[in-house]
């Protein structure tokens, strides 16, 4: 069998001007690349230039590869408001959980849920993110009318407002309430994996769907996880395959989100390997999310700092990501996260400006 070969897209630049032919952008933001790493699972990275490229991506069949790579992101379109991808934007996160590992707890009923939801996108999350059941690792499932109780009352106080509020679930049955209480996105741990009626749901509704990849399920998922091949190509490969799924099941295309599931079956390795590779997966041609926030591997290289007080480690991962073209950065510290990006796009626009 003929190996399969990915693009990794690299040499990042600041200014663009007067590198045409030599520069490309990727997928319509505010990142530019000079070079592209060809990678396989059984030969060195190979680093080529953009300029003069086209021959090699003809000769590798990677011209489909290098649309995705360079095709700008659609909008979302979430209720009322537009969430544009040309640049990262950040989605918040509130558990409405007793036990998720990071905020669980902390929002005892709706009313103080809602209000953390409230202060996340007064702060500048584009997006909030609501979930009932903690898929922390070891976390029990919940059952879902439990899980109902718990986010609707919040998924309708802020689609109300208007919000745009994403649902965090596995489950049909909470997708589709929530869905009909104003959520506007559907957030999947389990890439529409663990619930059968789950893609149909998503199809019928015509929202945008997240595509999370992970490894077993919360409960088991950090029992020593192994991966057969170099995890970048296995997650690549993974989400590849949900992503055809998803299409067959009548999501069009540019409704998905990838997310590589950042500490959901995975080592401290692993998650190191797929944040310093991010860029690979624009590949896939859909927009990135990346969810590092609070995560164990901050603690892990950072003297077993505890969740609450992971900030710094955070704003490090959201930082590398954005520095690699991911468009949505869901987080628990919005506004620093917000803070910190616009310090990031200030920079690029001073790059530009000075170009």
């Amino acid at each position: 069998m003929t190996a399969r070969h990915y693009l990794r897209p690299a040499g990042f630049i600041d200014v663009p001007f007067g590198l045409d032919g030599k520069v490309a952008r990727l997928a319509g933001g505010m990142l530019w690349f000079s070079a592209v790493e060809i990678v396989s699972g059984e030969h060195p990275v190979q680093l080529f230039p953009v300029e003069g490229i086209e021959p090699l991506l003809a000769d590798l069949g990677l011209e489909a590869a290098w649309r995705n790579l360079v095709a700008p992101r659609s909008a979302l379109e979430l209720g009322a408001r537009t969430v544009r991808l040309d640049q990262p934007q950040v989605a918040g996160i509130v558990n409405a959980t007793p036990d998720s590992f990071s905020d669980g707890g902390r929002f005892d009923g709706p009313d103080a849920a809602a209000e953390a939801c409230f202060a996340q996108a007064a702060a500048g999350a584009a997006i909030v993110d609501v979930g009932g059941e903690s898929t922390r690792p070891g976390a029990k499932p919940v059952w879902e009318g439990d899980e109902i109780e718990r986010i609707l009352p919040v998924v309708q106080r802020l689609a109300g407002s208007g919000t745009a509020v994403s649902i965090d679930t596995r489950k049909a049955a909470v997708m589709e309430a929530a869905l009909g209480a104003g959520a506007a996105l559907v957030n999947d741990v389990s890439a529409l994996g663990h619930d059968e009626r789950a893609a149909g749901v998503v199809a019928a509704a015509g929202c945008p769907v997240v595509l999370m990849h992970h490894l077993g399920t919360p409960e088991t998922m950090q029992d020593a996880p192994r991966y057969a091949r170099p995890v970048l190509l296995e997650v690549f490969d993974w989400l590849d395959a949900r992503i055809e799924a998803a299409v067959a099941a009548g999501i069009a295309r540019s409704k998905i989100i990838v997310d590589p599931g950042i500490g959901f079956g995975k080592t401290v390795q692993d998650n190191l390997r797929l944040l310093n590779g991010l860029s690979i997966f624009h590949g896939l041609g859909c927009p990135i999310m990346v969810g590092a926030s609070r995560k164990r591997l901050i603690g892990a290289l950072a003297g077993e700092a505890p969740a609450d007080r992971r900030l710094a480690g955070s704003l490090a991962l959201a930082l590398k990501a954005a520095d690699q073209g991911a468009q949505l950065l869901r987080v628990h510290d919005v506004a620093e996260t917000v803070q910190a990006l616009k310090v990031w796009r200030g920079l690029r626009d001073a790059a530009l400006a000075s170009g």
